[in-house]
């Protein structure tokens, strides 16, 4: 006789949701990186910056370095006239001096001679027979110059451990000659299926055998989200096989499992995890992803998520994601919303917080949950919507927040 072990009672999704986060722990291992492979992560280690950039006053654009005052009631009919010294281009070092009624051609970019303190845009300017040159416009003091550390002091911090590298960041970190840096490792996270119906695609299929599909979203989605996902065997549905799978996995820094968390007799994931580590809870007051487990092996938390690909996948959103970026001490994940009418009218489980996908269509949220079973409940949406536990409706044309995937 089969024995069922109903979820008699669950979480509120903010009581779950703290509970995780309690036992989440940042990363503490480093590793060193040059930084061209470095962009998206999470700085060891201050930087200080080496030295000014630009470490010397250099010319903002092409033109003639002159001495400012010389220009002064310079005209398009009474123009100034200097005598051209030189020439400076980008990478070279000047070898003149600019006195009191001459000039130098310099390229953008290029260091300014001694003796000059602005430069006149070539627009501005026409050269005369010899080496005069006419400028048509005053200017005045540090105009069209760079100054010397007006970017980046010697010295001062550059970047803070904690910081999360980007272009940016990656380009000031070269602006002071840095070549390679300290980083946070990315956190492993073991993921693996149950259950003996389980195939990986490219495999033929048996009689009552399905592919597996939670596997492969939930190693992209820890992919996108600062983590390193570590494959693991379909662990089969007998309790010391699966206790040795869960003992393996969880050298990793997160484990997640899918399948084998809901109320059958041989659904025994909080069997096995019971008998390495402890369980926090199971049951969560959402829909989809009511039967998902939580649980910790020493410092390693455990997701035993629902079999349900919606489920499963809708869950790794909201519960594995927080989790994987504190561990990897990323910034909390901020996706991009739309808010748009609702196209049709949802009727949604009072007492439990849904996750209701929906399509963007002619400007509206159009419903498209199906099942937790279907996988095109997620494929084929652009987002979701969120329905608190205490709504049980939304009626058609009300305004929603639209979390785009």
């Amino acid at each position: 006789m089969t024995i069922m072990r109903p979820i008699r009672e669950t979480l509120p999704l903010d009581e779950a949701m703290a509970l995780i986060r309690d036992a989440a722990t940042p990363i503490e291992r480093i590793e060193r990186l040059p930084i061209r492979d470095a962009s998206g992560r999470v700085l060891a280690a201050a930087t200080l910056a080496a030295f000014d950039v630009p470490p010397f006053d250099r010319a903002a654009m092409d033109g003639y370095a002159v001495i400012a005052e010389d220009t002064f009631g310079a005209g398009r009919f009474e123009p100034k006239v200097l005598r051209s010294v030189g020439k400076v281009y980008t990478g070279e070092l000047p070898t003149s001096r600019v006195a009191r009624g001459e000039c130098v051609e310099v390229a953008t970019g290029a260091p300014m001679p001694d003796g000059a303190d602005a430069v006149v845009m070539v627009e501005e300017t026409e050269k005369t027979a010899g080496d005069g040159v006419r400028i048509f416009t005053p200017v005045y003091p540090r105009q069209h110059v760079g100054r010397r550390a007006a970017d980046i002091t010697a010295g001062l911090p550059l970047l803070g451990a904690g910081d999360l590298l980007n272009p940016s960041r990656i380009g000031a970190l070269a602006a002071v000659g840095v070549f390679e840096v300290d980083v946070y490792e990315r956190p492993r996270v073991a993921v693996l299926s149950t259950g003996n119906e389980i195939v990986e695609p490219g495999q033929p299929l048996g009689p009552g055998q399905i592919y597996d599909i939670n596997h492969f979203t939930l190693t992209a989605i820890v992919g996108e989200h600062g983590g390193v996902a570590v494959p693991h065997p379909p662990a089969p549905d007998v309790l010391p096989e699966l206790v040795n799978a869960i003992r393996i996995a969880a050298e990793a820094d997160i484990v997640v499992f899918s399948g084998g968390s809901s109320v059958g007799e041989r659904d025994l994931i909080m069997d096995a995890l019971l008998e390495v580590g402890d369980v926090i809870f199971h049951g969560i007051a959402v829909k989809p992803g009511k039967p998902t487990v939580f649980g910790r092996i020493a410092t390693t938390p455990v997701f035993g998520m629902p079999g349900y690909p919606t489920s499963c996948l809708s869950n790794a959103y909201m519960l594995l994601v927080p989790v994987l970026r504190q561990i990897a001490r990323l910034p909390a994940y901020q996706p991009h919303t739309v808010t748009l009418p609702l196209s049709r009218r949802i009727v949604s489980t009072t007492g439990r917080h849904q996750f209701y996908t929906v399509r963007i269509a002619s400007g509206e949220a159009v419903p498209a949950f199906k099942a937790s079973g279907d996988i095109t409940s997620m494929s084929q949406a652009d987002g979701y919507i969120e329905i608190p536990a205490q709504t049980d409706i939304v009626e058609a044309g009300e305004m929603v927040e639209v979390k785009l995937f």
